[in-house]
């Protein structure tokens, strides 16, 4: 059994400036995930898809493989992680390199532990799941929202059997927090994914922050801080 760790980091960022090299507690915020996946030992290759240079030196003094640069196809704004990823796999086994398990780690989840990696890893092997999505408790209940019309009249908003209840008695949601996804190869060209045999890896709140801007950035630092 072969699995490589594959963290995303393109270049440039519509909200926080290079966001995927952003300062976080006095190192980058992609060497957070970059040393997450090699400290818990479960990969036989941890490699940082990248279309720059500098993001590629960054990723590999902190142990990384960043040996080769996404396409441009795959190094615009709009390109799917998964396209990324194939990319990536693709590009290993031209090289006679196979994995059996891929897991796609965001370097904007900057608070997933190695906890978190072991366990989604044996919830593959205990489930024989195809693939393993963490997921976190929705901070608000999703029967206390509602669309609003144009004029903004409320009169209809939350006609729900749970709007009324105290929260103790409201179905929990839960929702994608984005810091993990283990799947198997053979599923990567399976349409869609994560649909047959796919399991949840339930994560806490405070490990499931996702960096998207600058308040993320002040909540991450916070929990991290409270940590040492």
């Amino acid at each position: 059994m072969k699995r490589i760790a594959i963290i995303p980091a393109r270049s440039g960022s519509q909200g926080l400036k290079d966001k995927n090299i952003i300062p976080l507690c006095g190192k980058p915020l992609i060497a957070h995930s970059i040393e997450c996946a090699i400290n818990s030992g479960e990969f036989d290759k941890v490699f940082v898809s990248t279309d720059s240079q500098e993001y590629a030196d960054i990723s590999e003094q902190y142990g990384a493989d960043a040996s080769f640069l996404r396409s441009t196809e795959n190094s615009t704004d709009i390109a799917g992680s998964w396209d990324v990823v194939k990319e990536v796999i693709e590009h290993f086994e031209k090289m006679g390199v196979f994995f059996d398990e891929i897991m796609l780690l965001q370097a904007t989840s900057p608070l997933r532990n190695v906890e978190d990696i072991k366990g989604s890893i044996q919830i593959m092997k205990d489930k024989q799941a195809n693939s393993v999505v963490s997921v976190t408790e929705m901070e608000h209940s999703p029967y206390w929202s509602d669309i609003l019309p144009e004029d903004g009249c409320m009169d209809h908003f939350g006609e729900n059997e749970y709007y009324d209840l105290p929260r103790q008695q409201i179905p929990v949601h839960h929702r994608l927090n984005g810091a993990i996804y283990l799947i198997k190869r053979a599923e990567l060209a399976q349409e869609p994914m994560f649909r047959k045999r796919s399991y949840a890896y339930i994560m806490p709140r405070e490990r499931s922050v996702d960096i998207d801007d600058k308040m993320d950035l002040l909540i991450a630092e916070a929990y991290l801080k409270a940590e040492d």
